[in-house]
Formats: C-alpha cells, structure tokens, sequence
C-alpha cells in the first residue's frame, strides 16, 4: 500500500515553490522537531529527517547564504562574522522546545 503524504510533506514541497513558502513550510518542519537552527545563521535538518525537509533546508539556507553575502559586501565585514551574529540572533529567537545547534555540533531541544 502507498503511503499518503501527510499535511506537512504537502506544505514542504509547496514550498519550493516561493521564498515565502519555504519560510512557511521551514516554520512548520521546526514546529516538527525536524529542523534547527545552527550558530553559523543557517537551518540544519535534524537527524531523520525525510528528504523533502532535507531539501527544504539547502533551498533556505541557499536564500539565507545569498542574503548574509550581501550584508557582508555592504558592510565591509567577514561573511562567517555575518553568520555567526544571524546564527545568535536566530537561536535566541528559538521557541521552546524546538532543536537549536550547540557550539559542539549536538542537537538539543532549547
């Protein structure tokens, strides 16, 4: 028998679609426990993930990577010092109970 997909796989592959989608889909899939977020500003699938978050992930952290270059060139600064303050900045935002990345590479529930 197939498997059907769930509401959250539907969103996810919607999701590639738009930057705006992929924000959404990138909300749900933390909300699933499937996604953190890593100290160097990017979004990390966590282990087990199915491969669509796994490819939702390399699209955002495309977008983010793009973005954080920008600001870096603008301001005259080392892009990983860029990532590094996103990265704080997008941890401390971390709802409870949703997957952040330690300094040591662990996956923890903050």
């Amino acid at each position: 028998m197939k498997r059907l997909l769930g509401p959250l796989a539907v969103v996810l592959l919607l999701g590639a679609a738009s930057p705006a989608l992929a924000q959404d889909s990138l909300a749900a899939a933390k909300a699933a426990g499937q996604v953190g977020e890593r100290p160097d500003g990017l979004a990390g699938a966590v282990p087990g993930a199915p491969p669509p978050v796994q490819a939702l992930v390399q699209q955002v952290n495309a977008q983010r990577l793009a973005r954080y270059r920008e600001i870096a060139q603008g301001n005259g600064v080392p892009l990983d010092a860029v990532q590094a303050r996103a990265g704080e900045r997008l941890i401390s935002q971390t709802p409870a109970g949703q997957y952040v990345m330690t300094g040591a590479g662990r996956w923890v529930k903050k």
